[in-house]
C-alpha cells in the first residue's frame, strides 16, 4: 500500500509540529528563570544528625554495667543519678572517667551542663583501653565561670602535649549550657551553646602530635566523659555523640548515574555536601537527600576515604555516581586532607565502593590517578555517544580557578585536557542535561553563574534567578547545582545552592559557609 502525496505531507507536518513543540519545551539554560523558594542554615541541628552514642541519665538502669566508671585518683568521687541528671561530686581532688561510647574522629560530641559548683574541669577523654594513648579536651571552671580549655595528648605512653587551646577570654563565660566538640580527624573546634548561636571557645590542629584518623585508633579508642573535681560538684543532663551537619553546608553536588542523570531514588534527589568545620582540612563529606518538590533536607550519611595508608581521610567536594554497567558506586573527590600533614600533595582521587555509600558511616577506597596540583570540584560522566569519560573540573591557572574539560577512555586514568581554561573565574563546576543537550555550569567571583557548551566550554550565557544567594557583603563563588526533573513533577528544574557567609568568632582561616537556598526553575 502506497501513501498518497497528501498523506506524506500531513505526516511531515505533524512531525514538524511535534519537533517544534519539543524544542519549545526544551529551553536553553539561560532562558530558564529560577525563583527562590526557601532558605535555611543548619547549626548543630538535632534533626540533621545521625546518632552514635548517648548517656541519658533518665534512661539508666544498671549504671555500673551500662556506663562503667573509672577513677584515676586514690580518692573517688561520688557518682549518682539525681532528678534525671548525672551528678559527680567530691570535696577532695578526684579525676573520673565515665564510658559512653566508641570513638569516631569525624563525629560531634556534646555535654549538656546543668550546673557547676566549686572548682574543677570537665570534657572528653578519647582513650585506648590500656590508657597509654589518649586525647583529652577539658574545660576548666571555678565559681561558675569558665577558666580555660586544655588539650592533653599522650602518644605511645609519653605525654606529647598539654596546653591551653582557648580562643575566648577566660572568666567571661558562665560554666553552663551545652559544650559542643566538633571533630574533623586532624583538628577540632569547641563551642558553648547557651542562648543564641553556639560560641566558639577553643580550637586546635593536632595531627602532628597524634593523628586520630589512624584506623587502629578508630577501631580501639573509647569515648569517656572526664571530670576533674578539686572540690564541689557538677551536674550533667546528657552526653552524646553523633554525625552532624555542623554549622555550615557547602559544595553541593547531585549524586548521579554514570551518564550524569541525577539519581532520583525513593522520590528524592541525593546530594553530597561539605559539612564545615573551620578551614581545610577540617571538613567532612556528608550525604543529604531532598524531595525536590518541597524543602525537606535530611542528613543521610557521612563518607570518608581509604587510600590504603592506615588513615581514613576526610576528603570533600566529591561527585559520587552509581555505575549501572558494573553495578558499583564510583566517583571523584578532591584530596584536601593533604593539608593536615606536611609533604602531601593536593590532587584528585578516584573513589569506589560496593556498599551504597549514601547511608550511615561509609568508607570508599580512594586512589590517585595522576591529576596532581591545585585542581578541585570534579564532575565526571560517561559520554555514551563518544564512549569516553569526561571530567569537568577547575584548575588554579595563576589568576584564579578556571574550568577545564578532561577526557579518557578509562574512568580512573589517562586523562588529557580537551577544553579550557575558560576566561572567567569558576567554582562548583558541573555538567547537566537540559532537554536533549548537556551544558556546563560554574559559579564565579563575578556575581554570575556562567553557562558553557559541552564539551568545548564555549560561553552560553548566565543563569537567570531572582534573589541570588549573595548580597553586596558576601562572596559569590557558589555551586549552581542545576537539575532537570522528569516529566510529571510540578516543577521541571531545581537548583540547590549555598551562600558564603562564614560562621562568626572563629580565629584564623575560616571557610565555614553556608546556608542552603532552594530555587525552582520555570
Amino acid at each position: 500500500m502506497r501513501l498518497s502525496e497528501r498523506s506524506l505531507w500531513l505526516i511531515c507536518l505533524m512531525l514538524s509540529l511535534a519537533c517544534s513543540q519539543l524544542t519549545e519545551a526544551q529551553p536553553a539554560p539561560d532562558e530558564i528563570r529560577f525563583v527562590r523558594q526557601s532558605v535555611r542554615r543548619f547549626i548543630f541541628d538535632d534533626a540533621q544528625s545521625i546518632p552514635l552514642a548517648a548517656l541519658r541519665p533518665a534512661e539508666v538502669i544498671g549504671m555500673s554495667a551500662m556506663f562503667p566508671t573509672f577513677h584515676h585518683r586514690s580518692h573517688q568521687a561520688q557518682v549518682e543519678i539525681r532528678e534525671n541528671r548525672l551528678r559527680i561530686s567530691s570535696e577532695q581532688d578526684t579525676q573520673t572517667g565515665i564510658w559512653f561510647g566508641g570513638f569516631n574522629p569525624f563525629a560531634t560530641y556534646f555535654i549538656h551542663l546543668h550546673q557547676t559548683e566549686g572548682e574543677g574541669a570537665t570534657g572528653f577523654d578519647f582513650t585506648a583501653p590500656d590508657g597509654k594513648e589518649f586525647f583529652r579536651i577539658l574545660m576548666g571552671y571555678k565559681e561558675g565561670r569558665i577558666t580555660d580549655v586544655i588539650q592533653e595528648i599522650q602518644a605511645e605512653g609519653k605525654q606529647a602535649v598539654r596546653k591551653s587551646v582557648a580562643t575566648h577570654p577566660t572568666g567571661s563565660l558562665p560554666a553552663r549550657g551545652e559544650l559542643i566538640l566538633q571533630m574533623f580527624g586532624s583538628g577540632f573546634t569547641l563551642y558553648l551553646r547557651q542562648d543564641g548561636l553556639p560560641q566558639p571557645i577553643a580550637q586546635s590542629d593536632f595531627a602532628q602530635d597524634l593523628d586520630l584518623r589512624q584506623k587502629r585508633i578508630i577501631s580501639s579508642f573509647q569515648s569517656r566523659l572526664l571530670t576533674w573535681i578539686r572540690s564541689g560538684s557538677i551536674e550533667i543532663k546528657e552526653v552524646k555523640s553523633n554525625l552532624n551537619s555542623g554549622m555550615g553546608l557547602a559544595d553541593i553536588r547531585a549524586i548521579t548515574y554514570e551518564d550524569g542523570t541525577p539519581l532520583l531514588d525513593q522520590g528524592r534527589l541525593w546530594y553530597t555536601m561539605t559539612m564545615r568545620g573551620r578551614a581545610l582540612p577540617h571538613h567532612v563529606q556528608g550525604v543529604l537527600s531532598m524531595d525536590p518538590t518541597v524543602f525537606d533536607l535530611r542528613l543521610e550519611g557521612v563518607i570518608v576515604f581509604d587510600r590504603n595508608d592506615g588513615l581514613l581521610r576526610n576528603e570533600v567536594a566529591s561527585h559520587i555516581f552509581f555505575d549501572r554497567r558494573e553495578n558499583i558506586w564510583r566517583g571523584m573527590t578532591t584530596g584536601f586532607s593533604s593539608y593536615a600533614l606536611r609533604g602531601e600533595s593536593k590532587q584528585l582521587l578516584a573513589v569506589e565502593s560496593k556498599k551504597d555509600p549514601r547511608f550511615g558511616f561509609s568508607v570508599m577506597t580512594a586512589a590517585p590517578f595522576g591529576i596532581v596540583g591545585d585542581i578541585e570540584d570534579p564532575h565526571i560522566l560517561f559520554d555514551e555517544e563518544t564512549g569516553k569519560w569526561r571530567i569537568l573540573t577547575c584548575e588554579n591557572v595563576g589568576d584564579g580557578y578556571k574550568a577545564i574539560m578532561l577526557e579518557s577512555t578509562d574512568w580512573n586514568r589517562n586523562y588529557t585536557r580537551i577544553a579550557g581554561p575558560v576566561a572567567y573565574n569558576s567554582t562548583g563546576t558541573s555538567i547537566q542535561r537540559i532537554g536533549n543537550k548537556r551544558y556546563c555550569f560554574s559559579g564565579s567571583k563575578d556575581r554570575k553563574i556562567y553557562i558553557y557548551t559541552y564539551p568545548d566550554l564555549k560561553e552560553a550565557g548566565t543563569l537567570g534567578m531572582d534573589l541570588p544567594p549573595w548580597d553586596e557583603t558576601s562572596g559569590t563563588r557558589v555551586w549552581p547545582n542545576v537539575v532537570e526533573l522528569p516529566q510529571g513533577y510540578p516543577v521541571r528544574y531545581v537548583a540547590l545552592m549555598m551562600d558564603r557567609f562564614n560562621y562568626p568568632e572563629l580565629t584564623g582561616p575560616n571557610w565555614t559557609y553556608g546556608a542552603l537556598y532552594l530555587y525552582h526553575g520555570y
